[in-house]
């Protein structure tokens, strides 16, 4: 019996290989099920009953085999980081500051001797699973493996670091219904704790998963590697004939199965010097597409796709938990101080950046759920400032403040281009520090805002009235206008900080008189300083969140638009007088207004500059033109109060001049008893004056000569056309006259208009004409 030899090797093959796949010694297993395979594919055991079961035996051996190598894959390759977690956990419970401040992969980065011996340890697991060519599916099953781990970590670690992290409750601050729906037979809802802690502890829990997650990841990433180099890079290794074999068989036997549409596996014989060169046409397909080097080539990209999935998978597993935890605590982030949401951001972004870097692709929920919450905290920042600015202007007095160093050096960072963290401040209002008393006087002596002045004010106001309205991206694009050098900017903000001579000491702090900009100092109110720091936490927003740039340069906008709208309402409409209790709208209120737009008109081009160095060019075109806009309407606005400066100064003159007829006919007694001016013209002087001396306490000087030089003018004209009205013939009617006009003249001389005649009188004008024609040059 020919039939006895070969009866015998597979009785010596098969009990043997049963044998060993007991034993777990997968390779020799697989040998022993390569011979057989092979014997089974001949025809030498065709009609012999006795080995009927063999085929199906070796299959159990094969499918016993892919099991043991894929549970030792998956012991490997996932199971062993989790060792790593106690210890993890134990640092982030006792808040080791080297742990809790590395998020670094370096620190859970595998040595080159540990990589080795990963490496080695794989080897066998992978270059088996090649083999049978299984490795594709058993990646996928890692795939989802390796994701439900990292779900479950994430979990048990909050749970188990919530009680070493939990904070003083927010129970206060939370709505029944919160509570109701928070509320676990008694106790508080995992996400409820969550609420509870403080953000510092929230972010230190944060950290804590930061490690975890960054440790698994770097285990997940050593074998990624680790078969990369298997599939890629083994040459030269002593077990690279192995796995060019392996790669070609489990290509065969993958293509074989996927053309007879077979679930299991039909192994190819395998041996380390046999190229797939040499495989039977029977076994693979004849023509050039399905060659032995482009089904080799095919089955080795379907093993690195599965490969680099998984990795990805976890990744995006861990982000998606990540938002998860962000998403809890979402009704509290836009509520935090700038510094609080900045320390979870930032610790978002570095890990969105590290797993990113492991994962090898974007994490887009992630990226999108810190956008949407830092988009939230923008917003309502912006809608709790804009309240506050409002209550602010409703309650300012305007009255002259001194202005704390605080503030000078906000003014100068905007010219160093440095952020500035800014804290909230304490009350709504900044404390006065100096008071000074109302001035002017109403219609027995003072200056007021009569309805005309409302006119103006309704003019603004209707100007300002058009809503904002700015597209997502514009095709037309622009540049900032030429500003100066940053040196001179540097050196300017320095000076002017140094003229700041008027120093005074209230509660420790230092103060000054006024608030310098470019060397020019201004004087300010409440209202004004307040402006000056919400727009230094625009700016801090504005740096610390660049993604949001357009957003913050769109609620500056909103809010310089809102406050020279409401100040022109309050002042120029004397509104004030309504919601402050102001019992008149006097040239020091002007003043000080005056003074406050124009140093928010001269700041803003810093602001600016700021601002627009994060905003994307394809978005400041349109935002260019709208800061702009605003900026013009300051400047506008600043030339309203002092043109109603000028009108109530005429509005006196005129007051005075009415009764005028009376005097004139009390000049053409017989008798001149009295050798002073009149009454009247005292009272346009006194009134001229007064007003000269409030606003150069106030205003710049540019502005005061701008509102005397229109002041002379209507002082000229009115008093020269209301003497000119009269018959003056008597001697003591011209005496008289004589006088008024020279005290007047006297007084317009003294005003500093900043303007000459040809013939270098100063202040030339109508009246000099008029005093000229009536008693000659001598007198004059």
């Amino acid at each position: 019996m020919d039939s006895c030899p070969k009866l015998t090797i597979i009785w010596i093959h098969t009990r043997p290989s049963f044998k060993l796949v007991a034993s777990a010694d997968c390779a020799g297993a697989l040998d022993v099920t390569d011979d057989l395979q092979q014997l089974l594919n001949g025809d030498e055991l065709t009609g012999l009953h006795c080995f009927r079961h063999l085929r199906d035996n070796v299959a159990a051996a094969i499918d016993s085999i892919n099991s043991i190598l894929s549970a030792e894959f998956m012991q490997a390759s996932i199971h062993v980081a989790r060792d790593k977690d106690l210890l993890l956990l134990s640092k982030a419970k006792t808040r080791d500051s080297m742990y809790m401040n590395g998020k670094d992969e370096e620190q859970v980065k595998l040595d080159d001797e540990e990589t080795s011996n990963f490496r080695d340890r794989l080897l066998p697991l992978i270059v088996g699973l090649l083999r049978t060519a299984k490795l594709p599916s058993v990646l996928r099953i890692y795939r989802d493996t390796l994701t439900a781990s990292m779900k479950t970590t994430i979990k048990n670690a909050v749970a188990e670091l919530l009680p070493a992290f939990s904070a003083q409750s927010l129970e206060s601050e939370r709505t029944s219904a919160e509570r109701t729906a928070d509320t676990d037979g008694g106790g508080l809802s995992l996400a409820s704790k969550l609420r509870s802690l403080s953000s510092e502890n929230f972010v230190l829990l944060l950290s804590a998963i930061f490690n975890i997650v960054q440790a698994h990841l770097v285990q997940a990433a050593e074998v990624k590697k680790a078969i990369e180099w298997i599939m890629c890079n083994v040459d030269g290794h002593y077990a690279a004939d192995s796995v060019a074999a392996a790669i070609s068989v489990g290509a065969a036997t993958a293509e074989t199965a996927y053309e007879s549409g077979s679930q299991g596996s039909s192994l190819l014989p395998f041996s380390p010097q046999r190229s797939t060169s040499k495989l039977t046409s029977s076994q693979l397909k004849s023509n050039d597409a399905a060659s032995p080097s482009n089904i080799s080539r095919n089955f080795r990209a379907d093993v690195l796709r599965e490969n680099t999935e998984a990795v990805f998978a976890a990744c995006d597993a861990a982000h998606g938990r990540w938002a998860k935890l962000l998403g809890v605590r979402a009704v509290l982030h836009p509520k935090l101080r700038l510094v609080e949401f900045l320390s979870i951001y930032n610790i978002t972004q570095e890990f969105i950046t590290a797993t990113e870097k492991i994962g090898g692709r974007l994490g887009y929920s992630i990226r999108g759920t810190m956008q949407s919450q830092a988009k939230g905290f923008v917003d309502f920042q912006h809608e709790m400032r804009m309240t506050k600015i409002k209550a602010v202007l409703d309650q300012e007095t305007w009255v002259e403040v001194d202005v704390p160093d605080e503030f000078q050096a906000i003014v100068a960072s905007l010219f160093y281009s440095e952020p500035l963290i800014s804290e909230a401040l304490n009350d709504t209002q900044v404390e006065m520090t100096t008071s000074y008393g109302e001035v002017g006087t109403s219609n027995d002596g003072s200056f007021v805002i009569d309805n005309e002045a409302q006119n103006a004010a309704q003019k603004l106001v209707r100007m300002n009235s058009t809503e904002v309205s700015l597209q997502n991206s514009v095709q037309k694009k622009s540049t900032p206008s030429t500003e100066p050098t940053e040196s001179n900017k540097v050196m300017t903000a320095t000076s002017s900080a140094q003229h700041n001579n008027h120093k005074v000491k209230e509660r420790g702090k230092s103060t000054s008189q006024t608030l310098s900009c470019g060397g020019v100092g201004y004087h300010m109110v409440n209202c004004g300083l307040i402006l000056l720091k919400m727009l230094s936490e625009y700016m801090d927003m504005n740096n610390y969140l660049p993604t949001l740039s357009s957003e913050v340069v769109h609620r500056v906008v909103e809010i310089l638009k809102f406050f020279n709208t409401r100040t022109c309402q309050l002042i120029l409409g004397a509104g004030a007088m309504q919601v402050s209790g102001l019992k008149s709208i006097t040239s020091k209120h002007l003043a000080l207004a005056s003074q406050v737009i124009s140093f928010v008109y001269a700041i803003i081009p810093e602001i600016r500059r700021v601002l627009f160095l994060k905003v994307p060019e394809a978005r400041k075109a349109l935002l260019l033109s709208e800061i702009d806009r605003v900026a013009q309407d300051y400047k506008v606005h600043q030339e309203e109060i002092l043109t109603k400066l000028v009108q109530i100064m005429r509005e006196r003159v005129l007051y005075h001049l009415r009764k005028l007829p009376p005097v004139v006919e009390s000049w053409n007694r017989p008798v001149d008893t009295d050798s002073q001016p009149s009454l009247i013209a005292k009272e346009i002087v006194k009134e001229v004056n007064y007003l000269q001396r409030i606003l150069s306490r106030t205003l710049h000087e540019a502005d005061i000569q701008a509102i005397f030089r229109q002041v002379v003018i209507d002082l000229h004209k009115e008093t020269s056309e209301a003497f000119s009205r009269f018959e003056i013939s008597s001697p003591q009617a011209k005496g008289r006259l004589h006088r008024d006009i020279t005290l007047i003249l006297g007084c317009i001389r003294s005003l500093p208009s900043g303007s000459s005649s040809e013939s270098g009188t100063l202040n030339w004008g109508q009246l000099d004409e008029f005093f000229l024609q009536r008693f000659g040059s001598e007198a004059g």
